[in-house]
């Protein structure tokens, strides 16, 4: 160790503490962790160290890698690491350059006000994510209260709907097959379609609503995924579209409610027929793992706008034309997928399209 004189020493501590009220400072008004305020950070760092003309810091610490100087290939140095909730994730370096420097010119001191720094960062970095999780959390909350209380006010109104809607579609049936006339009975197959897809947007207002009981079930999925296609069959045909089914066993078994499931899979590849280009392919794969089922739909289409990426699960969001949707369909996937204790995500699929992930818990 190099002998420093009381005078010296004194400077080298009022340059720590000097360092220590800086980082404090630019830890208080910083808003969020950022690039800025770890720059500021390693260049008030810097001036603390003895040699503080030749002295270089680095940190590396969540997405960032930042450096005082460019380091040199030949060094010697002291680090400590950055510790966030209980975990290793990043460090802070101090740098010298060799030969003109050797382990012996860094002070003790130093390495405690170094252990101090980084434990001040993994503080400051800490807090933050612990502010974005409440963040997270109340938001979740929000949304499940606005859910339930719009689950309540769907399920009355689909109660409501059921029997009007039974008496147009009988009534519409009676006019039809008691008139003769040609222009009556096109208006009736008007009125009939319209009421029929008035019923479709009621069955979804009950999914939606969790009007639909639960009936779980250890089923093969390889049946209930074939059955969906054979009955999406002329959708396919109609569109010119064709697909891809990928089972990584043919004998995944998973605890799910098979209409339920057979729901998902329809609402999904319909909307991947709709954007789907002519003569392409969607792709459907089945695996799992240790625990759960996975489920990928992926078609070709012109993608989702990353401006409505979260909203794609919204009840009564859609980015199709009036009347041809109500909006509910990814709703009910979502409501569908969480009441299984599953999780759903969509991703960009490569060159374009959409991928939806879910995963289902196999017990």
């Amino acid at each position: 160790m190099i002998n420093s004189a009381p005078e010296e020493k004194l400077k080298e501590r009022i340059k720590e503490l000097l360092c220590l009220y800086q980082i404090s400072k630019i830890i208080s008004k910083s808003n969020n962790v950022n690039k800025v305020a770890l720059e500021e950070i390693i260049f008030s760092v810097v001036k603390a160290w003895r040699f503080c003309d030749d002295s270089i810091v680095e940190i590396q610490i969540n997405d960032y890698t930042l450096a005082t100087a460019l380091i040199p290939k030949n060094n010697v140095s002291q680090h400590s690491e950055i510790i966030v909730s209980n975990k290793v994730s990043g460090f802070i370096k101090v740098y010298y350059p060799q030969p003109k420097y050797n382990l012996n010119h860094f002070l003790k001191e130093e390495q405690e006000l170094l252990d101090t720094v980084s434990f001040e960062i993994g503080n400051y970095i800490e807090k933050y994510q612990n502010l974005d999780k409440k963040a997270t959390l109340r938001k979740t909350l929000e949304r499940k209260d606005r859910l339930s209380i719009l689950g309540e006010m769907t399920a009355g109104i689909a109660h409501e709907l059921n029997t009007p809607l039974a008496n147009i579609l009988g009534f519409a049936e009676l006019i039809k097959d008691e008139t003769k006339d040609q222009i009556i009975i096109d208006d009736i197959a008007k009125i009939i379609n319209s009421a029929i897809y008035s019923r479709e947007i009621v069955k979804k207002l009950m999914f939606f609503s969790c009007g639909m009981p639960q009936q779980l079930q250890l089923l093969k999925i390889k049946p209930i995924v074939t059955d969906a296609l054979t009955f999406l069959k002329q959708n396919f045909q109609k569109k010119s579209v064709q697909y891809q089914l990928d089972f990584q066993d043919d004998d995944i078994i998973a605890k799910v409610d098979s209409i339920q499931l057979t729901q998902v899979l329809f609402n999904l590849l319909i909307n991947a027929i709709y954007v789907a280009p002519k003569n392409s392919i969607i792709y459907i794969g089945v695996n799992s793992d240790e625990e759960n089922m996975i489920l990928k739909i992926a078609d070709n289409g012109p993608g989702v706008p990353h401006e409505i990426k979260q909203k794609i699960f919204d009840p009564f969001f859609t980015t199709k034309p009036v009347g041809e949707s109500c909006g509910l369909g990814l709703s009910v996937v979502h409501g569908i997928i969480k009441n299984h204790n599953g999780d759903i995500e969509m991703i960009d699929n490569t060159p374009s399209g959409t991928i939806f992930l879910i995963k289902l818990p196999l017990q």
